[in-house]
């Protein structure tokens, strides 16, 4: 169970956190990029909500997943994730949106990608090393700190999509009609359940943060360290496969990946606590579904609908 206070371990892991984000977010200022973003980032996602998510789970009861060789496991995994960064993110992401035209056909090609590599790669591979699978997929819905936070964290998080991003201002000048929306929001709902939530909560809370508690003996600093390495993650493919016209992209690899921990960093630790305390895969599956659902409903409107 995660710890009800922060014992001096625990501490030190947060307090080596906040020392490299700062200095991510110092390096984006040096560089003259946007240094705002993040502070806004750690300020909402990783005090705000999380302090938020820390109460709302207070009664949470998580069921202890048994990690028998937690040094061999991480291991794999570890080298899973690098190789996953650069193949996956840098190349093949690319060669599939370059392969399959734009559209339906598309879309679908890249679903089933992302499964296959996000859950029935490491899947195997934990199967390969002995490990159990089952307690990974535990949804947690009937126990105790899985409803509270999944309602007002959702809501907030909705809420907050909806102030801070252009979503609504997109989703009108798509024109859809009322009936269309009605049975598109959901339907995007269900498929940002499984392309983003059900694959990277997955690899990077159920398999990696599971394995970085097991090894470390820290809930804090599996934390902390599956934060990182979840925000690192996606600095190869956004440096490789970027232009001047996303965000955070540089042809430093330094300052992308700066970019990364600085804005990324913070959101994973609201789904790493949430992890820690729950031991709910459905419960971080459906909460990330909630934070990218406005975001990405009017191109899921101008695709399917």
């Amino acid at each position: 169970m995660f710890a009800r206070r922060l014992d001096g371990r625990a501490a030190a892991y947060a307090v080596a956190y906040l020392g490299l984000w700062a200095a991510a977010t110092a390096y984006l200022a040096a560089k003259g990029a946007d240094w705002t973003f993040p502070i806004a980032s750690l300020a909402v996602f990783g005090a705000v909500l999380t302090a938020a998510a820390w109460g709302l789970t207070r009664n949470a009861r998580p069921q202890p997943i048994r990690v028998e060789r937690p040094g061999l496991e991480l291991g794999a995994v570890l080298v899973f994730l690098a190789i996953y960064a650069v193949a996956f993110l840098g190349w093949g992401m690319s060669a599939v949106r370059e392969g399959v035209a734009v559209g339906r056909g598309q879309e679908v090609a890249v679903l089933v990608l992302k499964l296959f590599v996000h859950v029935a790669l490491p899947a195997t591979l934990l199967a390969a090393l002995g490990a159990q699978l089952r307690p990974l997929f535990g949804a947690g819905a009937n126990r105790p700190g899985f409803w509270p936070p999944l309602v007002v964290l959702g809501a907030a998080l909705m809420g907050l999509m909806a102030v801070v991003s252009p979503a609504l201002k997109e989703i009108g000048e798509t024109h859809v009609t009322a009936l269309a929306l009605a049975w598109a929001t959901p339907a995007c709902f269900l498929w940002l359940a499984l392309e983003a939530g059900l694959c990277e909560e997955f690899l990077f809370r159920a398999v990696l943060q599971t394995r970085l508690a097991a090894a470390l003996r820290s809930q804090t600093g599996a934390v902390v360290i599956g934060a990182v390495l979840f925000a690192l993650a996606h600095a190869p493919g956004l440096y490789l496969r970027g232009d001047p016209s996303v965000d955070g992209y540089s042809t430093d690899p330094m300052q992308v990946a700066a970019f990364t921990v600085a804005t990324l960093s913070p959101i994973a630790i609201l789904f790493g606590v949430l992890w820690a305390r729950t031991r709910s895969l459905l419960l971080v599956v459906l909460l990330h579904a909630a934070a990218d659902l406005l975001p990405n409903l009017a191109e899921f409107l101008r695709t399917w609908a």
